[in-house]
């Protein structure tokens, strides 16, 4: 019996990739139908989402059996959202998307590693998503508490101190304020996105846009930061 040569991508898009604590490889839905092809339609489609979420007027779009059905064999998401773990910042509600929409990859203060990093290159690298975005927010936790711990001396049990470490350099440069530390920490991260030579290859050829943002906890809204 000859064996079948089934190109990587095409495993990758029907097996999907479990990483960062996220399968990645739900599917999604075709491109003709809502995929926004540029990184600013992206970024406009999110919007509008938003605004829909802030004013309470949501949509729920992509939240059916019949989605479920339709994009039950391949994926085709238009943003990645690199966003915190907080339970109050979940990316489908924020944006008002649905299934097969968005990849978002989680981690506290949206901070990243390797892994965290494969997770994002996965988007634009396999499925052509033009647009990432890094969704820092209002009142952190994780911030707050790297913030205290830094100002006293202490250390935090476990792998916690990891987070403190990397939220180091933007507890510097913002003298300790958590707020202001949000947002450059998010900034950060966004820099550290766009210096990776698998990102910055498509940045250069404009197949893709990575935006930082902020979401305040109390009324909802995202406004773009970078």
């Amino acid at each position: 019996m000859t064996a079948k040569i089934v190109p990587r991508r095409a495993i990758l898009r029907t097996t999907g990739l479990l990483t960062a604590g996220l399968l990645l490889g739900a599917p999604a839905v075709p491109a003709s139908a809502t995929r926004r092809r540029t990184p600013d339609d992206a970024w406009a489609q999110l919007r509008q989402g938003n605004r829909r979420w802030v004013s309470g007027e949501v949509l729920h779009p992509h939240q059916d059996l019949a989605r479920r059905a339709e994009v039950a064999e391949k994926q085709e998401p238009y943003a990645t959202v690199v966003s915190c773990i907080d339970s109050r910042v979940p990316p489908e509600m924020v944006f008002d998307a649905g299934l097969g929409d968005l990849l978002t990859v989680r981690s506290a203060a949206q901070t990243i590693d390797p892994l965290v990093s494969g997770a994002i290159e996965y988007g634009p690298a396999e499925l052509d998503v033009p647009l990432i975005v890094v969704l820092g927010h209002q009142r952190c936790g994780a911030v707050s508490a790297a913030a205290h711990a830094l100002s006293e001396g202490e250390r935090l049990p476990g792998s916690l101190q990891d987070i403190v470490k990397a939220l180091r350099p933007a507890y510097k440069r913002a003298g300790g304020k958590v707020d202001k530390m949000i947002r450059l920490n998010t900034t950060g991260v966004v820099a550290e996105l766009k210096a990776n030579r698998l990102l910055a290859r498509r940045i250069a050829r404009g197949q893709l846009k990575i935006v930082g943002a902020y979401y305040s906890l109390d009324t909802g809204l995202v406004t773009r930061l970078v």
